[in-house]
């Protein structure tokens, strides 16, 4: 038997009165997410327990069948072992957002203005963080490139009980209201401010604003912890894994998960993401490991800019770039297999970021006869079959022992 998941990261949404009342998932075109709907198992699943923030890296952790609430230690740690950064039991990783901010007169205040500079390109954003590491690292403070606008920082013998807020929570608001705050925060704050006396006039941003590109004028200090300690999933489930994504987020917890992470060529983590060649590589990887978990960042970034046509379009490309493929490559080379499509979370037009609500989910299964009619979106709860999860990292139970804890 083999085993894929499938997740549209922030796929789900709510209503919108600019599409009648409707979700982008609901508006979109996904005759392929509708058919494994009308032929499998479906259910809505809270992947992010009560109390705990609604990003990505719980969500995700808690599809994988890891209980965030035992397991979970931080957002950045998790990327830090996607980039092969070794972290001391003491040291503390910090999410580096490269962001642009719009600064009011007197430079006594700022707005977000964009929690991503634009989508600014890997090889700009490296050049940005090498001066950054240049100018500020030292024996305290490393930065590290990462992938566009997402990069680290990591804090030796660090403090991880700081206050801090993700950019993409606080688009179009004052930071003076959402600055770290808390033990060890001036100096976060420190290092912020620096960055935006280096990054303002540096000689990329000023070919990007020369272009009408946003500037990568300020770094963002965000989603910091200690290096986690997870059980590797074969010894959870039984199955050796890979893991596909474009971002170092998930990336990591492929790793920490003993899983065979595989990076493909032209993977952005944007609408310009290389669909076909993560359906391609995932099934050759499944060739050699029995379990896949494949991610598409698109739908949530696509949330975030608060687009519905960026959002419709991604959820349109997933089903017909990816989740197409997938299906038919797993019926012309295995006979068993189980298929799970899910969003790791909703990623809500009208907020522009994450939510907790449960999200929707379908599981096929090649062996089961199932035939019925029915739409794959948030309104699958209303079906008299559907299946409630609330702990969401009892998900896994049901892909792959075909039970619930």
């Amino acid at each position: 038997m083999k085993f894929v998941v499938i997740v549209g990261d922030g796929m789900a949404d709510r209503p919108l009165k600019a599409l009648n009342g409707k979700t982008p998932l609901q508006v979109a075109n996904t005759p392929y997410m509708d058919m494994l709907a009308s032929k499998g198992v479906v259910g809505m699943v809270r992947t992010i327990p009560k109390g705990l923030h609604p990003g990505s890296d719980i969500a995700n952790l808690s599809i994988l069948g890891y209980d965030p609430t035992v397991y979970y230690t931080g957002r950045a740690p998790l990327e830090a072992g996607s980039m092969g950064i070794n972290m001391g039991e003491s040291d503390v990783a910090y999410r580096c957002n490269l962001v642009t901010l719009k600064f009011c007169r007197g430079m006594t205040n700022a707005v977000m203005d964009d929690y991503s500079a634009g989508h600014i390109t890997s090889d700009e954003a490296r050049g940005l963080i090498e001066t950054i590491q240049e100018m500020m690292g030292n024996e305290e403070f490393r930065f590290y490139p990462g992938v566009s606008y997402r990069h680290l920082m990591v804090w030796k013998n660090g403090c991880k009980d700081v206050e801090c807020v993700p950019p993409h929570d606080i688009t179009g608001k004052l930071i003076s209201d959402y600055l770290p705050i808390g033990e060890c925060s001036q100096k976060i704050q420190m290092l912020m401010r620096r960055s935006v006396e280096i990054l303002t006039d540096h000689e990329i941003n000023k070919q990007r604003m020369a272009k009408g590109l946003k500037p990568a004028n300020s770094i963002w200090l965000w989603g910091q912890g200690k290096k986690p300690s997870l059980p590797l999933f074969f010894e959870k489930y039984g199955v050796n894994g890979a893991l596909i994504s474009a971002v170092d987020l998930t990336k990591g917890l492929g790793v920490f998960a003993g899983f065979k992470v595989i990076n493909v060529p032209g993977a952005t983590g944007w609408l310009d993401t290389n669909y076909e060649g993560k359906a391609q590589y995932g099934l050759d990887a499944l060739n050699e490991v029995d379990f896949l978990y494949l991610h598409v960042e698109a739908p949530d970034e696509a949330g975030h800019s608060g687009r519905i046509d960026y959002k419709i379009q991604a959820i349109e490309d997933l089903d017909t770039r990816v989740i197409r493929p997938v299906f038919e490559g797993l019926n012309k080379r295995f006979k068993e297999f189980r298929l799970m499509v899910l969003p790791d979370h909703p990623t809500p037009i009208e907020i522009k970021t994450h939510s907790d609500e449960p999200v929707p989910f379908v599981l096929y299964d090649s062996t089961v006869t199932i035939d019925t009619i029915r739409k794959y979106d948030e309104q699958i709860h209303t079906q008299k079959d559907c299946i409630h999860i609330e702990k969401g990292h009892s998900l896994m139970d049901l892909l792959i022992k075909n039970q619930l804890r």
